[in-house]
């Protein structure tokens, strides 16, 4: 048969002579046949191995008819919610409605519900109350246990109790949904499906759970934030495959238990090769071309997903919850057969835009002891200092960069996932860094400092401001060795964990020495599963369970957020009121030094709008950056943190379903983030 979508109608089936589907696929973005897209990915997997899938993209959920229109499947329904955690995509940080989305046909906002992998499994379940329903992505892996929410100020039980579903598969889940697919398939009934890695059932007692860790129960954590701090703790640091327990949280008083497996081993290189190598159509489905398509597609359509995982541990990130800590990479030989199909793409125009993960130059673990053993359970390979195992080497990276530079018909390929620039300043050999100036920076280079005061970036996880120092002072050495005027852009976060006025100001007279506003504004967003979110809501560094100060207020908050933006007249009665209660009026008046003008001057003070490489002064414009992946995108690359950007845009991380700050995944679709 000729490469083509998977059936979205009954006419699709009977073209492919099929009576029944052994799957119907109910999910919240578009059918876009995309490897950036999680839906994709676990479509062509279980096709792959004989089951027969079908599509059913964001159906009316108010309209049971609207769940049925393949028919009842034979073996059962999955789920997932879409690339993006369907409440980011929803709301911004201050819970305003978005008035775009990028996963729509068309961009249109309110084509999906709020908490949208809920919302239609209980649609399914009016309709089909025993059939088995299989739940994934982005929005149920970080909600696979009781965790708080954001946008309802309260914890929430496990979205698989409220979904009703039989069965929760975490992280990227293409072992985990063709092993429980063979299960049924063998006439196995779902509820005694409970041995499989990567997944979350509930059951009523104990009797054949081994080796586990009890958390405290729903009841407790959700009266005691304290607990609650505790047992997240404890989940942070069972998410390795090597070293991971089995985790159980009770509720109900003991009438009802969670059940969290291990998650699943890494996938093999000649693993993430053959699946990335499945027939997509690489583009959206069809039908969409008179809704003007699906946006999302454009920001991957011509990148490449080279790996999968960070070892990072960014605090407001969830990678460590969804993709893990060890990293996952596709052979070079995988990746250029794949540039190969970009080339022939009529749209190509020579540019590959990006070639990457959550973290573009992690292309192996950060020691040898994790191939293994697994990462260090309480421990970060980068923070607060690079751990004494630490393999710094770019050396894989740079050769696979070479080779997709000189393929016929490639003018220039480009870095755009994330830079974890601290990594590169270790490596002793300047190579990569200097054929990366010379050879895959578009103008600009997009770097994640999130903040210059080093209280805060202790609680992000993230190096000292000293770091960055370092390397904005080679980088511009290498710009100018090589005659190149190319500038970095910070991604800089206002209003986390551990900031103050003090420390909102302090960055507020960086950028103003640096000659530099952003365009974009990141505000902290508290999404589940996050080190930071745990911290936004219990007042703790659960880490340390130490205390922290949070800005909760949402009237402090936008004080932060102006001050990153202070020379914005809008913003002149925030930044002024920040000033006078931090008692940093000095910072008003006609100085050189100063922030903004008396009341009554409508001058502003002095400075350019953008800043070049690192240099302080006499800085040079730049244009605004391209959108970044986001982390609370699931597909396989860039993800994990998810809601960095007042913004909704498609992928960088965390590239769409399994790239992200206050979370996932990086507003790339994920491209390189993960899947169920």
């Amino acid at each position: 048969m000729e490469r083509d979508f998977l059936p979205i109608s009954r006419a699709d089936m009977k073209a492919r002579g099929w009576d029944q589907c052994d799957f119907v696929y109910v999910i919240g973005d578009a059918y876009v046949d995309h490897p950036s897209f999680g839906h994709a990915i676990i479509s062509r997997v279980l096709e792959d191995n004989g089951y027969k899938v079908g599509i059913i993209s964001q159906p009316d959920w108010k309209n049971p008819a609207s769940i049925n229109i393949l028919g009842e499947p034979r073996l059962g329904f999955l789920v997932m919610g879409g690339n993006m955690d369907s409440m980011v995509n929803h709301y911004s940080v201050t819970k305003k409605r978005r008035k775009t989305d990028a996963f729509t046909p068309g961009g249109v906002i309110g084509k999906r519900p709020d908490h949208a992998t809920t919302v239609y499994c209980n649609l399914i379940r009016r309709t089909y109350p025993t059939k088995p329903i299989i739940v994934g992505g982005i929005e149920a892996s970080l909600r696979r246990l009781g965790h708080y929410d954001y946008w309802s100020d309260s914890m929430k039980r496990s979205l698989l109790l409220d979904s009703q579903a039989n069965l929760l598969l975490y992280g990227m889940g293409e072992r985990s949904i063709v092993e429980v697919a063979d299960a049924l398939n063998g006439g196995l009934d779902i509820n005694d499906i409970t041995f499989i890695r990567g997944s979350v059932y509930k059951t009523t007692n104990l009797n054949n759970v081994e080796d586990y860790l009890t958390l405290p129960s729903f009841e407790d954590i959700a009266s005691n934030r304290r607990t609650y701090a505790r047992s997240f703790y404890t989940q942070y640091c069972n998410t390795d495959p090597f070293s991971a327990k089995t985790l159980v949280e009770p509720y109900e008083k003991g009438k009802c238990y969670l059940i969290q497996n291990p998650p699943q081993m890494p996938l093999k290189t000649k693993e993430m090769d053959h699946i990335y190598a499945l027939p997509y159509m690489r583009t959206y489905h069809p039908s969409y071309e008179k809704a003007g398509g699906v946006p999302a597609i454009e920001e991957v359509k011509f990148s490449l997903i080279s790996s999968r995982g960070c070892f990072g541990g960014c605090s407001f990130c969830a990678l460590t919850f969804h993709q893990g800590r060890i990293i996952q990479t596709r052979s070079h030989d995988s990746i250029i057969e794949e540039a190969k199909l970009l080339i022939a793409d009529p749209d190509f125009k020579g540019y590959i835009h990006d070639v990457g993960g959550p973290t573009a130059n992690f292309r192996h673990t950060s020691c040898d002891k994790q191939k293994t053993k697994g990462v260090c359970p309480t421990r970060q390979c980068l923070f607060p200092t690079p751990c004494k195992n630490l393999r710094v080497d770019h050396r894989d990276y740079l050769t696979l960069l070479r080779k997709l530079r000189k393929l016929p018909g490639v003018k220039k390929v480009f870095i755009r996932s994330g830079i974890r620039f601290d990594y590169l300043i270790y490596d002793k050999d300047e190579s990569f860094l200097r054929e990366m100036v010379e050879h895959h920076v578009s103008g600009q280079l997009k770097v994640a400092p999130e903040h210059i005061a080093d209280p805060v970036l202790q609680m992000m996880g993230k190096p000292s401001n000293e770091v960055y120092k370092r390397f904005l002072t080679k980088y511009q050495r290498l710009n100018e060795k090589l005659g190149k005027k190319q500038f970095v852009v910070p991604y800089l976060m206002s209003s986390h964990p551990g900031s103050t006025l003090n420390e909102a100001i302090a960055l507020a007279e960086y950028l103003r020495d640096l000659g530099y506003m952003p365009e974009q504004v990141q505000d902290f967003y508290p999404t589940p599963s996050t080190i930071s979110t745990v911290m936004y809501y219990t007042g703790l560094d659960p880490r340390t369970m130490k205390p922290v100060y949070v800005a909760t207020d949402p009237h402090e908050k936008a004080m932060q957020r102006a001050l990153i933006q202070y020379r914005n007249p809008k913003n002149y009665h925030l930044v002024r009121e920040a000033l006078e209660k931090a008692d940093r009026e000095d910072l008003i008046g006609f100085g050189n030094k100063c922030l903004i003008r008396p009341p009554g001057s409508h001058k502003h003070p002095g400075g350019q709008r953008h800043a070049p490489t690192g240099k302080p002064t006499k800085q040079a414009g730049s244009k605004k950056p391209a959108p970044k992946n986001d982390r609370n995108s699931s597909s396989g690359g860039r993800s994990g943190r998810q809601g960095k950007n007042t913004k909704t845009t498609p992928n960088r991380n965390t590239k769409p379903q399994s790239n992200s700050r206050g979370s996932q995944n990086r507003g790339k679709p994920n491209s390189k983030r993960g899947k169920r």
